[in-house]
This record gives structure tokens, sequence and C-alpha cells, in this order.
């Protein structure tokens, strides 16, 4: 980045607890979730703008919705919190427990959530009243751990996209619930999508590119052996992480590879990107690199270290990064515009 200091530190801001929930982008600044159950809203400067205690860990990372914070516990809370103060405007309890970040509609007027079963609630984001609910999978067809949450569903184009284990792909209509259509894919790590199209990366090392419309498949590519996280769409690739510890990107017209980098340690969330050319990608280990590459041939311009394991997506708001470390900080650098 051809400069003295390419990336001047804000704030380290603790939440008190470590975390494992990621952080919620809002307009100046971010929101963050902990085990011990604070869900805690901090400005660009790094003060706390609100706290509330929900007195139960927060796994997942809290959905916006309008004026809304929806927040769920691993004790089976689901809470609203005014997006201004954290009041709460409304709660449920003795529901599943909330392991699968939950997703929001486009008009931000329904909230779906994914027990670890796999079934799906749609509930009214004013009232928290059930909109409508489909039963899990058969146990023995989805195989599915009770104690870890699925792959993140993702919506677009009025279908509820969600990894159901070994009982496949699965989109739903966001209305009703009814099946759109399913695709026999297992071992799910995440999805990403983009207007018309899905992409899906798997344990077993493929990633897989369908149509939104009906689920056909457009391309796969054996991309290692294994993949280490879900594929993020930024700077016209399709990016993922392999195993031992790689950052491939991938043509999204077909599949084919355009980039191949070796990282310190594994990437295991998707990665973000700042000024149109730079690709930040947080590492999970010890040392919990925030590792920045810049276009065209994605050289390390700048390794941020952390000294905790980044295992949650950054947030680019314009020059600054926001990233939450498994120990539940928050940290925040400014950038420096890249020189061409």
């Amino acid at each position: 980045m051809a400069c003295q200091q390419p990336a001047e530190p804000v704030f380290r801001a603790s939440t008190d607890a470590s975390s494992r929930a990621g952080l919620l982008p809002v307009e100046d600044g971010v929101i963050a979730a902990n085990e011990a159950g604070a869900v805690v809203r901090l400005d660009r400067a790094g003060a706390v703008r609100w706290r509330v205690a929900l007195g139960r860990e927060v796994a997942t990372r809290p959905v916006l919705a309008q004026d809304s914070v929806i927040v769920g516990t691993v004790s089976g809370d689901v809470v609203r919190l005014a997006l201004a103060d954290g009041a709460e405007r409304w709660r449920l309890t003795g529901e599943p427990p909330v392991l699968t970040a939950p997703a929001t509609d486009e008009a931000g007027s329904t909230v779906y959530l994914v027990a670890p079963d796999g079934a799906v609630r749609a509930l009214a984001v004013e009232t928290g009243q059930l909109r409508w609910r489909i039963p899990a999978p058969k146990a023995e067809e989805a195989r599915l751990d009770p104690t870890r949450g699925l792959p993140a569903p993702v919506m677009a184009e009025g279908r509820l996209l969600l990894a159901l284990g070994d009982a496949g792909l699965v989109a739903l209509s966001a209305q009703d619930g009814a099946v759109r259509w399913k695709q026999p894919l297992t071992g799910v790590l995440g999805l990403e999508v983009e207007p018309g199209g899905l992409y899906v990366s798997t344990r077993a090392g493929q990633v897989v590119a369908l149509s939104l419309r009906d689920g056909s498949t457009r391309w796969t590519r054996q991309v290692a052996e294994s993949l280490t996280g879900p594929p993020t769409r930024l700077l016209s690739t399709v990016w993922v992480g392999a195993g031992p510890a790689q950052l491939v990107g991938m043509a999204p017209s077909d599949g084919h590879e355009v980039a191949r980098v070796a990282l310190p340690a594994p990437l295991v969330t998707q990665v973000g990107t700042a000024f149109g050319t730079l690709l930040l990608v947080p590492t999970n280990d010890r040392e919990g690199r925030l590792v920045v590459l810049k276009a065209p041939a994605w050289d390390v311009a700048l390794s941020l270290r952390t000294d905790t394991a980044l295992r949650t997506r950054p947030v680019v708001q314009g020059a600054q990064v926001f990233q939450l470390g498994q120990d539940g900080r928050v940290l925040s650098w400014k950038l420096r515009v890249p020189e061409p």
C-alpha cells in the first residue's frame, strides 16, 4: 500500500466475554453479542451506545429488521430490541435453541429461525407472532447434530435457502414456507447469493453454482480435498477457504481458478473488501491475523495481528474496518487509500 501507516488503529473495545456471534453492521458502527448474553451497540469511535443483558449466551449474529434487532439465545429466547436504544419490544421463551443465524425478508417484516433439528419458523417482526412453520426433516434423513448450528440461511428473490444436513439444500417460499426446489447437496459449509444465482461450499472440497429459479446446477468445481468455510462473492470473484490454509478465487461464470493464496492460518468465515481493490481475510489461529490482499495479483499489502482467533467476517464502513475476536474484543482500524 506504499505508505508509512497503512492502517491506523481506531479502538479496541471488550464486550467482557468471549464471542462467536459475529458483528452486525448498523449505520454508525456495529452490534456485537457474546457468550455472557450481552448485546452491545458501538459507534465508530468504540463508544457504547447501549448495552443489554439477556442472561444467556448469544451464539449467532443478530439480524437487523427495520428499526429493530432480533437476537436469539442458546436457551431458546428470541428477543426484539429497538435499534435506537436497545429497549425490549417483545420476547419469546421456551423456543428451540438459536444456534443458526436468523434471516429476514427483503422488507424486514418477517424473521426466519432454523432450529437445530432443521425445523423452520417464520415470525412477524412487529409482534413475534408465528406466521408459518415447517417441521424438521426425518432424523434418519438429515442426520443433524442437535448441539451444533446449521449454515446460516440466506434470503434471495422471495426464497429462503437453507442447508439441512444429509436432507440436502432446500429453497422455501418466504411467504408461506412452500418448497420451491431441493438439491441433494450434503456437507454444506455455507451459502452465498447473487442475482439469479447461488454458490455453495462443501466439506468435500467442492464449490457448486446453482440457479436460484429452480436449483439446477450451473457448474461444479473440486477446489481442494477439503474446504474450511463459506463462499463469498466479491470483486468479480467467488472466494473460499481451502485446507489446510489457503484462499482460492474462482470465476463466477464457470468456476475456473483465478487466484490461490497461502494464508498464515485457515479461513473459516467470509472475506470482506475495501476501496474496491483490497480483500480482507481473517484467519483462525492464536495470532489472529487480518490479512489484507491487493488486486490484481493478490499480494499481501498488510497483515494486522490481533492475538485472538478471527472466526467471523469483518465489517467495512468506508475506510474503517471492524473485526470481532473470539475473545470478545471488537477491534477497529482505518485503512489508507491504496496507491495505484
